[in-house]
């Protein structure tokens, strides 16, 4: 008997999907246009400027670990308005913040608010999802946010460019208010209360997915490079419009993010995440070593559909082995693999270029993606064969 699939684009989904959304497309405005913020009308040190940007990280790693934690055991929906509200508000600190280390708090701030959102926002998704297009239904809530990393810079730029900073600030609190409305029309179920285990390690770090956890680390390494420094990179080696860089990363990973999901629900999840880490080591290192207009745009679209193929293969490497009562811990573990890449990509990309030049910095992140190749291929795989759960 043919059984009819389940709804997937209900209204909550669609709710969910555009909260996430903006939530990332508010923040992913400040990327690019930040670095150039702070050198040119701040006068703050490019060296300083890594250390600036990775604060925000940082406020997500104090976060994060336990954001699974109180996911659980805290209503969903309410934590989840909550936490979006405060990182909404929080960017009214940008009119005000003028010193590095009024920036920095800014930033500390929103991003610990923002961690415990985005791991509140994925929960909610899985538990809207129906059961039966789980997969199907988290392939596209996860294309959300990099279609919002990808996107979100351009519009920035051409904003900044006409505009300034603080108008663009203006435009992402806008933006995130909308997302807060997205939040409040979510129609969430009351769940009933369940006993939490203890309180121990396991509970914030999901500990059988640490191989994978250091391997998507590696690979997150350049891409916090890109999106934090590319703009600066494009002017340096005299590139018109390197604003446009997101267009085609956009093209790249929209596309790919799509393929890579059905060729993970085949059973393809190794060869995927293996062919991600080769392209890109050989796409970054092509992206340091040459410097013209068309290598840029490129390598642009090609760094998109690598990042856009390894992000569902490596989101399943955590999720596939976490027990059902562990996914928040999975989503948690997944997240701050990812933020703790960016973090390092950003502050190294800033100290290489005050001390080298820019394109050093893309030939170590090719280096990263290749020792991330290594990892995966001695120590991840192996890993998530012996622990994947049945489904």
């Amino acid at each position: 008997m043919d059984e009819q699939k389940p709804q997937l684009w209900n209204r909550n989904f669609i709710q969910c999907c555009i909260s996430y959304f903006l939530l990332n497309f508010s923040f992913y405005m400040l990327m690019p246009t930040m670095p150039v913020y702070l050198v040119e009308e701040l006068g703050i040190d490019t060296s300083r400027v890594g250390m600036v940007l990775s604060s925000y990280t940082i406020g997500m790693l104090c976060v994060r670990p336990f954001s699974g934690y109180l996911v659980d055991c805290i209503s969903r929906k309410p934590l989840y308005f909550f936490a979006y509200l405060i990182f909404a508000i929080s960017f009214c600190g940008y009119y005000f913040a003028a010193t590095v280390v009024t920036v920095m708090s800014v930033r500390f701030l929103q991003g610990g608010f923002a961690g415990l959102t985005s791991v509140a926002g994925n929960t909610i998704a899985i538990d809207v999802i129906p059961s039966k297009r789980r997969g199907e239904g988290m392939g596209f809530y996860g294309l959300n946010i990099n279609l919002a990393m990808s996107l979100a810079p351009l519009v920035a730029v051409a904003v900044y460019g006409r505009h300034g900073f603080h108008p663009l600030v203006g435009v992402c609190l806008s933006i995130a208010f909308v997302g807060v409305l997205s939040v409040s029309l979510i129609r969430y179920p009351k769940r009933e209360k369940i006993q939490r285990p203890p309180f121990s390690l396991d509970r914030f770090l999901l500990l059988k997915a640490l191989p994978a956890a250091f391997s998507y680390m590696l690979v997150a390494i350049p891409y916090g490079m890109v999106v934090s420094f590319v703009v600066l990179y494009g002017k340096e080696i005299q590139v018109v419009n390197p604003g446009y860089f997101f267009i085609y990363m956009a093209v790249g990973v929209g596309t790919a993010r799509l393929i890579s999901g059905k060729l993970v629900d085949r059973g393809k999840i190794h060869l995927v995440s293996i062919c991600s880490l080769i392209s890109l080591s050989l796409v970054f290192a092509v992206f340091a070593l040459f410097h013209n207009a068309v290598v840029f745009f490129v390598c642009a679209l090609l760094i998109g559909i690598g990042f856009g193929i390894s992000v569902p293969a490596f989101q399943c490497l955590f999720v596939n082995v976490a027990p059902h009562n562990m996914r928040g811990t999975a989503t948690s573990t997944y997240l701050t693999s990812f933020d703790l890449g960016v973090g390092i990509g950003m502050l190294l990309a800033g100290f290489i270029a005050s001390q080298i030049y820019m394109a050093m910095a893309y030939l170590v992140g090719a280096a990263c993606c290749l020792l991330s190749l290594f990892v995966y291929i001695f120590r991840v795989r192996a890993s998530y064969e012996r622990n994947k759960q049945p489904v």
